[in-house]
């Protein structure tokens, strides 16, 4: 059995000690597999099936001091003053040229908090997904499942992100999704072109008595010189057909490299939900983020965030007060690199609000100050 295969092993039976019934027994089998796959890899010089897997430890410390240890108006890193673990997984992939599948089972605060709508054995399934390639030679795909989230340039998973933190305009969209994706890709992998087909926003289960299709688009451009942008969309609702109130939603962003040691992403989300059912009228939230990274060194990386989150009527953050929340946030990241698949992290971040919707001093405050380090290993 390969190394990798043998870490694997090891994360996913801590995942077992969360997980109860049926899932321990798919977990298993899941195991026997890759063991028995990995012990004939001797004979087998490119085989399809491959683990690998994923943990971030991080430690988190707010100066609102939230005595049940539950950072405000966060998904990611939300514990407050306790070393805890945000994302651990491991992956099974299968690929060939003309069919894949991935199945990740997860544990963390990630999943505890953003998958809290969701039954049972679901909220420990990262992605699963099946795929065939449906055109000989053009690299078009349909897919099926539960995937990443088509929107936005931010994941659950830290070390591929350029701050330790997730920005407040991906905490508030979709970090996963489950349907049916047909995608295309250009013959030079400049081009892609997606539509979806999803049971809701940032849904695996839909809510119930919602009947009602929900559909997803992403276009992204890149070029050889470092430069890509990418347009992704939300066409839907999030809640039962006898209340429904229709959700657009535009992400935008932009990513590209001035030198080897530069790079910038800009990002805009934009969304209108109806104010009634059968409105004319809508509401809207939009949220701008700027990010810039330097590397002064192959191992030393040090990066920098500004972003603002305005949404006065509270549609996707719910505060109670009379501006909702009009968040403008600002941090700072320093990563450092000892071996490749190895990341130390530390950040500094402050929010300042509108409103009185933070906690300082045991005082209602409009500004909100933390620090997190973090530690991420993959293989």
């Amino acid at each position: 059995m390969k190394r990798g295969s043998y870490f694997a092993n090891l994360i996913a039976l801590s995942l077992i000690q969360k997980v109860s019934g049926l899932g321990f027994y798919l977990i298993l089998l899941f195991l026997g597999l890759t063991e028995t796959i990995y012990s004939q890899d001797s004979v087998t010089k490119k085989n399809p099936l491959t683990v690998s897997g994923y943990v971030e430890a991080y430690f988190s410390y707010d100066l609102a001091n939230p005595t049940n240890h539950e950072r405000a108006y966060m998904y990611n890193h939300k514990r407050h003053n306790e070393v805890n673990i945000n994302l651990a997984y491991v992956k099974l992939n299968y690929a060939t040229n003309f069919v894949r599948s991935n199945i990740t089972l997860m544990g963390g605060n990630y999943p505890q908090y953003n998958l809290a709508a969701e039954p049972g054995l679901l909220r420990n399934l990262y992605e699963a997904n099946v795929g065939i390639k449906i055109s000989k030679n053009h690299h078009l795909w349909v897919d099926a499942g539960v995937f990443a989230s088509h929107i936005g340039f931010e994941s659950a998973v830290g070390k591929d992100c350029w701050n330790l933190s997730r920005s407040l305009l991906a905490d508030n969209s979709p970090y996963y999704e489950a349907g049916v994706k047909l995608g295309y890709t250009s013959k030079n992998e400049q081009v892609y072109l997606a539509v979806m087909y999803l049971n809701g926003w940032q849904r695996i289960q839909r809510v119930n008595g919602n009947m009602t299709p929900d559909f997803g688009t992403q276009l992204t451009y890149k070029t050889k010189s470092h430069f890509s942008f990418n347009w992704s969309t939300f066409i839907g609702s999030d809640q039962p057909d006898s209340l429904i109130k229709w959700r657009y939603f535009n992400n935008f962003y932009t990513q590209f490299d001035l030198s080897k040691k530069v790079g910038i992403i800009a990002g805009f989300d934009v969304g209108l939900e109806q104010k009634l059912k059968h409105s004319s009228e809508y509401n809207t939230w939009y949220s701008p983020v700027l990010i810039v990274w330097y590397l002064p060194t192959s191992k030393l990386r040090l990066s920098a965030r500004a972003e603002y989150y305005s949404d006065e009527k509270q549609i996707i953050v719910y505060t109670g007060t009379g501006n909702g929340y009009q968040t403008q946030g600002y941090s700072l990241n320093v990563d450092y690199l000892p071996i490749e698949n190895v990341m130390f992290r530390l950040e500094a971040r402050t929010f300042k609000s509108k409103d009185d919707v933070f906690q300082l001093n045991n005082k209602a405050s409009n500004m909100n100050y933390f620090f997190t380090t973090a530690l991420a290993i993959a293989f």
